[in-house]
C-alpha cells in the first residue's frame, strides 16, 4: 500500500501578520510548516510527502525543507489539494494536512491510516466543549458535535474520483464533504488537542505554549576515540583537516561525528553508533560520518524530539583545532539544521598525558540537548 501526504501551504497567511506567510514564519525553533513535514515523513507508512505552496513560495519553500516535491497551488484550497493530489499520482492512500496544524502526533496518522481498512474516507475530531450560540443569541445543542481537524484520510482512487466530481463554482468546507457527496463513507477517529489551527498572530504563542507543555528536556553524552595512522585522512566534524597522519576507522573515522551521533542516540536510548552501523558490515567501510549522524537526527525527529543544542569538546595535542573550529561549526550545523549558535566547538589537550598526549590518536566528547515529548 503506497502512502502520499499532501501538505497543504499555499496560502498568503495575512490573517497571522508578520512580514512572511505563516506557514514560513518561525514557531517552536523553526519555519511552522517544517513540524509537519517532519511528523510526516517520518511516520513509518507515509512512503512521500509532496507539498502545495503558492506561487512565489519557492524559494521560502527550499529555505524551509530544501529540495522536495512540491505544486503550486491554486486559486481555493479546492484546487491546491487537486494539484497535490495530481503529484501523488496513483496513491493508494492519500493524507491531506494543512500547514496551520503544525503539531501532529503519529497516534493520529496510526488512526486514521487503520479506519481506512474499512472506509472510504477518515478524519480527526474533537468533541465541541464549548457552549454555542447561533446569530440570534439562542443556545444550539453541541451533542454529538464535533471539531474536524486535519490530517483527512482517503483511498487514493475515490478522493480522486471525488474531486473529478466535484463542481468547478462551488467550494467545499473539506475534502471529507466531497468525498461524502459521491456516497462514500467517512469514519471519525479521535482527533488531538496538539492539532489546534494557527491562524492569527495570539495563536502563535498558544501554539508556543502548548509544544513547551508537551516537551521534556533530555540530555545525553557520546564519546569516541580513534587512532592515528599514516595514509589516512582527517575528518573532524565533516571538515577535512591537513595533518601528517589521519585517524583510522571502518569509517572515515570521524571522531567527533562518532560522539555526536552516540549523544543523539543517547537522548531517545537507541543504543550507540555501533548498533546502527556495525564495523563488521562492510557497506559502512569508508562511509562518511555525516551519514550516521543524520541517521541518528532522523530517530530523534521520529520520536518527534527537537535538537536544541551541541556541545563538542575534541581532545588532542595535535593538529590545531582553532583555525578549523568555526567551518566544523557550521559543518555540523548545517548536517543537524541547526543554527551556528546552536553548535558549540572546544578543544583541549591532556597535557601530554595519554594516549592522546603521546600523540597517539584522538577522542570526542558530545553532550547533545534535546526536547522529545512527553512519554516518548
Amino acid at each position: 500500500m503506497k502512502t502520499v501526504a499532501i501538505l497543504v501551504a499555499a496560502g498568503s497567511g495575512t490573517r497571522a501578520g508578520g512580514s512572511v506567510p505563516k506557514q514560513f514564519a518561525p514557531l517552536a525553533g523553526k519555519p511552522m510548516l517544517k513540524h509537519s513535514f517532519d511528523a510526516l515523513t517520518s511516520h513509518p507508512q507515509v512512503d512521500a510527502v509532496v507539498v502545495v505552496v503558492g506561487a512565489g513560495q519557492e524559494d521560502a519553500l527550499r529555505a524551509a525543507l530544501g529540495d522536495v516535491p512540491f505544486a503550486i497551488g491554486g486559486a481555493s484550497r479546492r484546487e491546491s489539494v487537486a494539484n497535490g493530489l495530481a503529484l501523488a499520482g496513483d496513491a493508494d492512500r492519500v493524507l491531506i494536512h494543512d500547514a496551520a496544524r503544525p503539531f501532529l502526533p503519529h497516534a493520529v496518522i496510526d488512526r486514521l491510516l487503520a479506519a481506512l481498512e474499512h472506509d472510504a474516507g477518515a478524519i480527526p475530531g474533537l468533541p465541541v466543549a464549548d457552549t454555542l450560540l447561533s446569530a440570534s443569541g439562542e443556545s444550539v445543542p453541541r451533542d454529538g458535535l464535533m471539531r474536524v481537524q486535519t490530517p483527512q484520510a482517503f483511498r487514493g482512487a475515490d478522493i480522486a474520483a471525488a474531486h473529478a466530481a466535484w463542481p468547478a463554482d462551488r467550494e467545499a468546507t473539506d475534502d471529507a464533504q466531497m468525498l461524502r457527496a459521491i456516497g462514500k463513507a467517512v469514519a471519525v477517529v479521535e482527533g488531538s488537542a496538539m492539532l489546534e489551527k494557527v491562524t492569527h498572530p495570539a495563536d502563535f504563542a498558544a501554539a508556543e505554549a502548548r509544544f513547551g507543555a508537551s516537551m521534556r528536556v533530555r540530555t545525553a553524552t557520546g564519546y569516541d576515540v580513534h587512532r592515528f595512522a599514516e595514509g589516512e585522512e582527517l575528518w573532524l566534524g565533516g571538515v577535512l583537516v591537513p595533518h601528517s597522519k589521519g585517524l583510522s576507522g571502518h569509517s572515515d573515522a570521524d571522531v567527533a561525528l562518532h560522539a555526536i551521533t552516540d549523544a543523539l542516540l543517547g537522548t531517545i536510548g537507541a543504543g550507540d553508533i555501533g548498533m546502527h552501523f556495525p564495523p563488521s558490515d562492510p557497506q559502512w567501510r569508508g562511509q562518511r560520518s555525516a551519514k550516521f549522524l543524520e541517521h541518528a537526527a532522523s530517530l530523534v525527529a521520529a520520536e518527534g524530539g527537537v535538537i536544541d543544542f551541541i556541545d563538542l569538546t575534541i581532545i588532542c595535542e595535535a593538529p590545531k583545532v582553532g583555525p578549523h573550529r568555526e567551518a566544523i561549526r557550521a559543518s555540523i550545523a548545517g548536517i543537524l539544521g541547526l543554527k551556528l549558535s546552536e553548535v558549540s566547538v572546544k578543544a583541549t589537550t591532556t597535557e601530554r598525558l595519554g594516549f592522546t598526549g603521546r600523540g597517539e590518536g584522538m577522542a570526542a566528547q558530545a553532550v547533545a540537548t534535546v526536547r522529545v515529548p512527553v512519554g516518548a
